[in-house]
């Protein structure tokens, strides 16, 4: 009897070893600072598991060797991880030159909607609380759940500004071109909530507007050396 249960508890412990290992654990830092990122979205694209740093810049993700794994923050080039082995990772993301989300954010899916619901429905299903079940209010992978859908929520709000601020439509109003233009989008884009409670031609009328205060700026001002991320915007707490 004894064998027989000590077998029992061999298979589980190897069983929970084998389910550790398929754990990968990192940090993620802006590239060439101390500076942890927050909030970084990182999914596997191929079990398609998704994960979001804490405010340690500090992740953890079921993937497997083999797999492909994409960090995105918004203001930051995406990376891309081809896993050899699950030792610990140490991630670095760069600081995009231009801002503009229409270019830098959306280019990978192009012509598709984004709709989380449908991609991701385990975060959604996560993010779910129970008032009998204590873990959906304090487990890890809940709480980590809930943060991915304030996620899901801020990036489908960009994108909708994205699709209305363009540069196509921008440049048709302002006499800007290149760097300046791109410039001139990343200083004054709009809010989401601006964007939604307007019309197109209030949004010319803001636009113009704009560009008067985009002259009347010294000419030092008028030009950004990278995006200016701000932590209290990206906040996803």
């Amino acid at each position: 009897m004894q064998k027989h249960y000590f077998l029992i508890f061999l298979i589980c412990l190897t069983a929970g070893l084998a389910n550790a290992q398929r754990i990968l654990k990192g940090t993620v830092t802006e590239n060439g600072t101390t500076i942890k990122l927050t909030n970084v979205f990182i999914r596997d694209n191929s079990n398609k598991q998704t994960a979001i740093t804490d405010d340690k810049g500090n992740f953890e993700i079921k993937t497997e060797a083999g797999h492909i794994i994409i960090f995105d923050s918004p203001g930051y080039t995406s990376d891309t991880l081809y896993v050899v082995d699950l030792k610990p990772k140490n991630i670095q993301l760069e600081v995009k030159s231009i801002a503009l989300r229409e270019v830098s954010v959306t280019s990978s899916r192009q012509g598709q909607a984004f709709d989380p619901h449908k991609e991701y429905p385990e975060v959604y299903e996560k993010s779910k609380v129970y008032v009998l079940s204590p873990t959906t209010w304090f487990g890890k992978e809940n709480r980590d759940a809930r943060r991915m859908k304030k996620y899901f929520k801020t990036e489908a709000e960009e994108r909708h500004v994205d699709e209305v601020f363009t540069r196509a439509y921008v440049s048709s109003i302002v006499p800007l071109k290149g760097q300046d233009l791109d410039d001139f989008m990343t200083i004054y884009r709009p809010s989401y909530s601006f964007v939604k409670g307007n019309d197109r031609q209030s949004l010319a009328v803001y636009i113009n507007d704009s560009y008067k205060k985009y002259q009347n700026l010294p000419p030092e001002k008028r030009h950004l050396a990278h995006l200016p991320v701000s932590k209290d915007s990206l906040s996803l707490k």
